[in-house]
């Protein structure tokens, strides 16, 4: 995670900062369409993975109780990375003494779903408790290298990439190192400690070193890419350099970015693009995220993409609107232009392909004090379908008390309701029918996420 240099809006301490299945996502309010086909990638996860790359998400483990946040989660990503979790600060803010709660229910939630996950990050010279900082050099190793071992012994085997060192380098033309109590108590030195530390802990995971305005070539990636390069050299584990990639307008794409990918892929490590956010909106934000995608496509050894974050409402830099799903979740053009660049289609009517596509259109009907009733429409696009199949996703502690024209299943929590006919699956081109259920509010009135349809 950055702490951005004066071309940047400056975060706050508060930034602590699958499925490839066809389903997505309605906005929690009005009336959205969505729709799905039989043989095209639909999703970002599954378009991402027939190029052979993740697509990844930064995950709060406090969001996970919000349905529509998860829905978009298990639909779209299939890769997370904690965004505080397992940070320094909220691992052992006391010597010694470790909590993962909060860290593992991301892992937990990730690993039922397939997702890889991306550990997030082990030895960073920001969110770091003060007792690292008032340890002299002697104890300060001691604690470095404990810190490593405890925390990657403790997820051994369930972290696909660790970022063991996280932003070491200064921004400007000296190219130089940051000072930190790791650098200014153990001098250069500590970063290859960590390197080989980390490689010993859990020698399947890759390691990463992870850093900001470093995404063109410059005086600081020039120094990073050199440290890369001496790694290499020497037989130091490295297997990969993170590149955050967080831009607005004062700071853009770099018209070198993919150059500067490709050269580091040369060096033998792989390159990931970890914190992903682009401030904007409309065509411009999207054709950057699309450039960014096509960048990382264009270079082997890019194997995957995250974006800091789900929605725009809970992004570090909310007022700049940066990701790729809107407060309501709906999907913004960033959003489909990513998608497309991945080669993947959003669906309506046959999305470029030959296999047959509905779309399912959600309207609340009748509400009392306790419950209101739903009514989902489902629609046959430009071929006829013989069958169909819709997602339900309610907020808890909400439940579907009656269901008409509809052979309902749920999913073992209880939230997830898959809907299918009864008696009403064959539409002709362009026809439509209709279920419908009553939601017990418990006291909740938030509006039912209704998933993507897919058809045959």
């Amino acid at each position: 995670m950055l702490m951005l240099n004066s071309r940047r809006t400056s975060p706050p301490r508060t930034r602590r900062a699958l499925g490839a299945g066809l389903a997505g996502l309605l906005a929690l309010t009005g009336v959205t369409a969505l729709a799905g086909t039989a043989d095209a990638a639909t999703t970002l996860a599954s378009a991402a993975a027939a190029k052979g790359r993740y697509f990844g998400t930064a995950v709060a483990a406090g969001h996970l109780g919000e349905a529509p946040y998860v829905s978009t989660l298990n639909t779209e990503f299939d890769s997370v990375t904690p965004e505080n979790e397992m940070k320094w600060d909220a691992v052992e803010a006391t010597r010694n003494s470790f909590n993962f709660s909060a860290a593992d229910r991301i892992v937990s939630h990730a690993q039922s779903r397939g997702m890889k996950v991306r550990g997030h990050t082990l030895v960073w010279h920001s969110q770091l408790p003060s007792w690292v900082s008032g340890l002299g050099a002697t104890d300060l190793r001691a604690a470095m290298n404990n810190h490593i071992n405890q925390v990657m012994g403790h997820y051994k085997g369930k972290i696909h990439s660790w970022d063991v060192v996280n932003e070491a380098f200064q921004d400007g033309s000296s190219g130089a190192r940051r000072s930190s109590p790791f650098q200014d108590k153990l001098g250069n030195g500590f970063i290859e400690e960590a390197f080989r530390t980390a490689r010993a802990a859990d020698p399947a995971a890759k390691l990463c070193y992870n850093d900001y305005n470093t995404d063109g070539i410059n005086a600081k990636s020039n120094a990073v890419y050199n440290m890369v390069k001496d790694f290499k050299a020497r037989g130091v584990p490295i297997d990969c350099v993170g590149f955050q990639s967080h831009f607005n307008s004062a700071s853009p794409v770099p018209a070198d970015y993919q150059a500067n990918l490709q050269r580091f892929a040369d060096l033998g490590v792989e390159v990931q693009i970890t914190e992903l956010d682009i401030e904007g909106s409309g065509t411009s934000q999207a054709t950057s995220y699309g450039n960014v995608v096509k960048a990382c496509l264009a270079v082997t050894r890019c194997t995957g993409i995250t974006v800091w974050g789900i929605t725009d409402k809970y992004s570090w830099r909310a007022s700049g609107t940066p990701l790729l799903f809107d407060s309501n979740y709906n999907k913004k053009p960033a959003y489909t232009a990513v998608l497309s660049a991945l080669g993947g289609s959003s669906g309506g009517g046959d999305g470029g392909g030959s296999g047959a596509a509905c779309t399912a259109t959600y309207a609340k009907a009748e509400e009392w004090s306790d419950r209101f009733n739903g009514r989902v429409t489902i629609t046959a696009g430009s071929k006829a379908i013989s069958t169909w199949s819709v997602t339900v996703t309610l907020t808890p502690p909400q439940k579907i008390s009656t269901t008409w024209n509809g052979t309902p299943s749920w999913d073992s929590s209880g939230n997830v309701m898959t809907m299918k006919p009864n008696g009403n699956g064959n539409l002709a081109a362009g026809a439509s029918t209709s279920f419908g259920f009553t939601v017990m509010k418990n006291g909740t009135s938030t509006p039912p996420v209704i998933g993507s349809c897919t058809a045959s």
